[in-house]
């Protein structure tokens, strides 16, 4: 089984078949299992009856187990999109890491998994050679439906490690906060500067519920002090700084 050369044990998962159209995966995509351990975790990902699965399933001790060669289109995004791609099992390598989440108590990512997420982020990312801003949230890509791996994972320690694309989170205040019913130009903008970042939301003008989903998914991101799916001038100013930081050409289109 193509995969990781670090030290992992496989445990085969039927759920897969070939990507479509011979894709090449050029997104990392990091989840939490939402279940209450990594045993039921593991059997659901491995029952053909669930047509679920992803290639790397991070224990409670940080244990890495492939479920998924990596060549292969595991069944770990859903219904999802990002830059305009809709097909993101096909564009992705999906890693799940053991958590309840926030049907649960959802307790903070234990250090033996943030360090087998760094080591196996890494090393995915050197060999498949994928862009720091193409690390993404199970939330980034399906904002209407998932909130993982969430506000308590760690995206600024990722980033430090060479992983992941971030930016200090802005601090700014004063400026009008976007909520829920407003419309109009200031809306727009929003809605723009987030699809030219890569969320996929409709230029409507109007912060309908699919924007408040998509503003929540941000913060979970990339500014996780506050998430309320209210874009206040932190979010905003967050969210432009991130855009300024992409490398040319790597941004989406409006």
């Amino acid at each position: 089984m193509k995969g990781s050369a670090l030290r992992h044990v496989i445990t085969p998962s039927p759920n897969h078949e070939p990507r479509k159209h011979g894709q090449s995966p050029n997104i990392l995509l990091l989840h939490y299992t939402g279940m209450e351990s990594s045993d039921a975790s593991l059997r659901r990902l491995c029952d053909p009856e669930t047509k679920v699965s992803c290639h790397y399933l991070i224990d409670e001790e940080g244990k890495i187990i492939q479920l998924v060669d990596e060549d292969e289109r595991a069944w770990h995004a859903g219904l999802a999109c990002w830059r305009g791609m809709s097909d993101i099992n096909s564009a992705s390598i999906g890693i799940e890491i053991q958590n309840i989440g926030h049907n649960g108590d959802y307790p903070d990512f234990a250090e033996t998994q943030m360090q087998s997420v760094i080591a196996l982020s890494g090393d995915i990312i050197e060999r498949r050679a994928i862009q720091r801003e193409l690390v993404l949230a199970h939330s980034d890509v399906a904002p209407a439906r998932k909130a993982d791996p969430g506000e308590k994972f760690d995206w600024r320690r990722l980033h430090e490690a060479g992983i992941g694309h971030w930016v200090e989170p802005s601090t700014a205040t004063g400026e009008p906060t976007l909520s829920p019913n407003d419309t109009g130009e200031f809306v727009l903008e929003l809605q723009r500067t987030l699809l030219n970042y890569g969320y996929c939301i409709e230029l409507s003008g109007t912060f309908d519920i699919a924007t408040q989903d998509v503003v929540r998914a941000f913060q979970r991101h990339f500014r996780p002090t506050r998430v309320d799916g209210l874009a206040d001038a932190a979010t905003v100013g967050t969210l432009k700084l991130l855009l300024s930081a992409l490398p040319i050409n790597s941004a989406g289109t409006s």
